[in-house]
């Protein structure tokens, strides 16, 4: 890029005086390609901007590569957890593939029995780990299309009567509430009290593995009211509060109920999706926050245009290194790149990039930090047998 294009760029992003100082001495630097998959259209490069600093991270993929493709990882591999990014790539099953690029996915909720948790949705070769939040997600649609908005949860129990309860999955059941837990969770719901209803799979009816935008048929197996009902591949558990109880039909073992997982907009046929946000960049403009106050802080983002789609790391939180972004600092550089659509991650000592065996960027701890997710590129592997150790 041309140095007098960086520059002025470099304005938009400073105050006039700090700018001033800047241009007199400005010395812009792209180190050149670190590591690259030209078969598979998977590149990765190192942009520094000495005088700020800024380390920013890059890996950009070229969409109309048949060899690749996105999945997502979680921190505790099979199950929720918090796990660095370079151990989530070692538990991708082999017939997922070879991971190419990653970086590190959703903020974590911070229940304590609970933990590693994404905050927002996540779908695992089309299975539905965690339901949406509402906040600002990735997913690509069942055209192959990239797509990112706030995404809205309709997830619900229907009842024999007709009647509908919202629940939540996965995570920390409070007052008020239902919750239907999985074996994505661990061993079991880590709930006390209340109603749970063990769910089985009801003959000729679709069951588990739960994907978007279905409504399934489940058998109560056995109820339990002391809490902390075990998991396995094979059920599910419905838990409700007990402050809920009395709004909710009381069932018998051998009863059916219908779990729909329905969401606005829809994702059905998705199977891969990840929550973050704030969106950066929509439709090629950047986006505003009234009222946020930014600070530059490492960060991690996800964009894409018509040809290719780019994973990027912005060191931070390091003098001698790089200072970090802030949200527009990050919006414009995305937007600079020719994202025409980008989105936030989480940032802070998260914040990595992993690239061909390797963690390309300086955490600010001095090392990964766990994280609940991460969104990998990988080759397909024709050979599971062959898979990465």
């Amino acid at each position: 890029m041309a140095i007098k294009n960086r520059a002025a760029r470099l304005a938009a992003w400073f105050p006039e005086t700090i700018f001033r100082v800047l241009i007199s001495t400005l010395v812009l630097a792209n180190v050149a390609l670190a590591a690259g998959d030209a078969d598979n259209g998977v590149s990765y490069t190192n942009d520094v901007v000495p005088n700020v600093p800024w380390s920013i991270h890059i890996a950009k993929i070229d969409r109309a590569s048949q060899n690749v493709r996105f999945t997502t990882a979680l921190g505790g591999g099979k199950v929720l957890g918090m796990g660095i990014v370079s151990d989530q790539l070692k538990t991708l099953p082999a017939e997922v593939g070879v991971p190419l690029a990653a970086i590190n996915g959703d903020f974590y909720e911070k229940a304590k029995a609970y933990p590693g948790r994404p905050r927002d949705l996540q779908i695992r070769n089309g299975e539905v780990l965690t339901p949406p939040a509402g906040h600002t997600c990735f997913w690509i649609d069942s055209n192959g299309n990239p797509q990112m908005t706030n995404v809205f949860s309709r997830f619900r129990v229907i009842w024999p009567n007709g009647k509908t309860t919202p629940f939540a999955m996965n995570t920390e059941r409070t007052n008020g509430t239902a919750v239907l837990y999985t074996a994505v969770l661990g061993t079991s719901t880590l709930t006390e009290g209340g109603l749970e209803y063990v769910l089985e799979q009801s003959p000729g009816h679709e069951w588990l593995p739960l994907r978007a935008g279905r409504t399934y048929t489940a058998r109560v197996r056995q109820i339990t009211a002391a809490g902390n009902s075990p998991l396995d591949a094979q059920t599910a558990v419905l838990s409700i509060a007990p402050d809920l109880l009395a709004k909710v039909p009381l069932l018998k073992p051998g009863d059916t109920l219908q779990l729909a997982t329905e969401s606005v907009p829809s994702l059905a046929g998705v199977d891969v999706a990840i929550g973050g946000g704030p969106s950066l960049v929509r439709n090629g403009q950047v986006e505003k926050w009234n009222g946020w106050v930014h600070l530059p802080q490492p960060r991690t983002a996800l964009g894409w245009n018509k040809k290719y789609f780019f994973l990027v790391e912005v060191d931070g939180r390091q003098l001698d290194v790089s200072l970090g972004m802030t949200f527009t600092q990050l919006a414009k550089y995305m937007l600079d790149l020719g994202c025409e659509q980008a989105m936030n991650l989480d940032g802070g000592g998260s914040a990595t990039l992993w690239a061909f065996g390797a963690v390309k960027n300086s955490p600010s701890e001095g090392q990964e930090r766990p994280a609940p997710n991460a969104l990998v590129v990988v080759k397909p592997n024709a050979n599971p047998a062959t898979a990465t150790k």
